[in-house]
């Protein structure tokens, strides 16, 4: 699908320049999410209707990023599914992360293991022998820097560390192939544009086994309609085996908007993000970054910012802008009138 054949589907107001926060959700996401609401004001459908939903997104996520759907788990939040990959960790791991990485990414290292931190930059020189797991965002939330992959995985394999990659800031914008990492993770509610409460983990076949499904339940089981009381436990045999009970109406939302994700293709989207964003920091004098977020350091930049009707976040000190295929040329250059 062309980008400019799908534009008709957003409704944003001029000047949301905030995806990096949350994603505005295309017509057939919002559309499914207030039919299913409908439907359970008047009780007209049964839970198995918003449940499909579930697996049609999980379908959609993997073909986003090059995976088997077998290999994809299922969440609420980052922090949920990584914990699970924390707590499994033997006593005494070393972690090492980014020192900016946003949190759902380091604290549930902390709680189970040390946690040593580098520049991001500079993380794949930090990588030694001690390192038992490297944590990093693809895409940095606070910057918009795009981490080093193949250094990082280099240096990691080299030492025989395990690889977790967050993609929350990447996915639906930046290439992204989970099958390099060992755990890859993803909020959907930033890029993705899905509603809040969804959330997929990657899982390599060969990283599972020394994994344990501390929030194991009944979506976790082998046949889940058989898997709704008594022992013994049965759980799938794939990374199913990790899926947390979906929150139903976010993934109603969720799988409209990753399957149209699917039909235009992430290097158009790519594509479009980077130029409008190129085109601010070209507008501002600053050379180009290749990134869909942009963090300046500008006084008084939020203020002209709102002033202007531009949404953007205040983050690590700096303003941080994001583009994404609803933002045109006008939005951006009504911010680069107001920073300047």
């Amino acid at each position: 699908m062309d980008l400019a054949e799908a534009l008709h589907l957003w409704e944003p107001d001029p000047g949301w320049l905030n995806t990096a926060s949350y994603g505005l959700p295309p017509a057939p996401a919002a559309d499914a999410l207030h039919q299913a609401v409908d439907q359970w004001r008047h009780g007209r459908t049964a839970w198995k209707t918003w449940d499909a939903s579930t697996d049609r997104a999980r379908d959609a996520f993997a073909r986003l990023v090059g995976a088997d759907p077998a290999d994809i788990a299922i969440g609420s939040a980052v922090s949920q599914l990584l914990s699970v990959a924390a707590a499994s960790l033997p006593p005494g791991s070393r972690v090492l992360t980014p020192d900016i990485e946003f949190t759902s990414n380091l604290f549930p290292w902390r709680v189970a293991a040390h946690v040593d931190t580098a520049p991001p930059d500079r993380l794949a020189d930090a990588i030694g022998p001690n390192t038992d797991v490297v944590a990093f965002s693809i895409v940095q939330s606070a910057t918009g820097q795009i981490a080093p992959v193949d250094d990082i995985v280099t240096a990691a394999r080299d030492h025989g560390a395990l690889v977790v990659a967050d993609a929350s800031q990447a996915c639906g914008w930046y290439p992204v192939d989970a099958t390099r990492f060992d755990i890859l993770v993803c909020a959907a509610y930033k890029w993705l544009m899905c509603p809040r409460g969804t959330a997929f983990a990657y899982l390599a076949p060969h990283i599972r086994p020394r994994l344990r499904p501390y929030a194991a339940g009944w979506y976790a089981g082998a046949d889940r309609a058989a898997s709704f009381y008594g022992l013994p436990m049965r759980l799938a045999d794939d990374a199913r085996a990790f899926d947390l009970s979906p929150a139903w109406f976010c993934y109603v939302g969720a799988a409209p908007s990753l399957e149209l994700l699917g039909r235009i293709g992430v290097e158009q989207i790519h594509r479009h993000n980077v130029a409008l964003a190129d085109r601010l920091l070209a507008g501002l004098g600053l050379p180009p970054q290749g990134s869909a977020i942009v963090a300046v350091e500008v006084p008084d930049a939020e203020k002209r910012l709102g002033a202007a009707g531009i949404t953007a976040a205040s983050r690590g000190g700096r303003t941080r802008l994001s583009f994404h295929l609803y933002t045109t040329e006008t939005d951006v250059d009504r911010a680069v009138e107001a920073l300047t």
